[in-house]
């Protein structure tokens, strides 16, 4: 596996990045446990321009201003109270893009999963959605900001192409108005760990 590098994420196409993250492996290894999961749904959110982004006018808050960093940082926040949703900042300092991880298909290190998040056995729930994503990864709050360059937690690349992508609308996203109808999200075809509405 290669891991990815700047020039990954310093690209000034979020959509492209967010299509280019499927097949990909999110790598964890926090306190001597590792986990990884193959990416299968992705989120591009544009920035100041997307009113579906955090960011969008241009707003910098405590919480968006990693948003604002380098590319290749996690942008990690709380969901609702519960979940934490891990994100990948791209393009250049500055410019507030970012893409969201929905869904991931797990690989190595699945035992310690099914302790983080509590679950009894390895079904398509495990990384379903981006919540269960970073339950199982351990991927928290503490984890926004952090450089995804490091020896414990990266992405990687290992070759694998997905055989068929779909582009749909945004989950969840209903008060964007018209950019609520962006086919911004991306999913693995057929994948069954995929969050949301099915692609056949």
């Amino acid at each position: 596996m290669k891991k990815l590098t700047a020039k990954f994420y310093n690209r000034p196409d979020v959509l492209e990045i967010a299509r280019d993250l499927l097949g990909k492996i999110i790598v964890t290894r926090f306190d001597g446990m590792l986990t990884t999961a193959r990416i299968v749904e992705t989120e591009a959110y544009r920035g100041v321009v997307d009113k579906a982004s955090h960011a969008y006018g241009g707003r910098r808050t405590q919480r968006t201003e990693v948003m604002f960093g380098m590319p290749g940082n996690a942008y990690v926040y709380l969901c609702y109270g519960i979940h934490y949703l891990f994100n990948i900042v791209t393009n250049q300092k500055d410019i507030p893009e970012a893409v969201l991880i929905r869904a991931a298909e797990p690989l190595e290190g699945i035992e310690t999963m099914l302790k983080r998040t509590g679950k009894a056995k390895a079904d398509f729930t495990l990384t379903r959605g981006p919540g269960n994503v970073s339950k199982a990864l351990g991927i928290d709050k503490a984890h926004t900001g952090a450089s995804l360059y490091s020896a414990e937690f990266y992405l990687a690349d290992d070759g694998y192409v997905p055989a068929g992508i779909v582009a749909t609308p945004r989950i969840g996203v209903d008060y964007a108005g018209a950019d609520a109808l962006l086919d911004y999200r991306f999913v693995v075809k057929g994948n069954k760990y995929v969050s949301g509405k099915k692609s056949s």
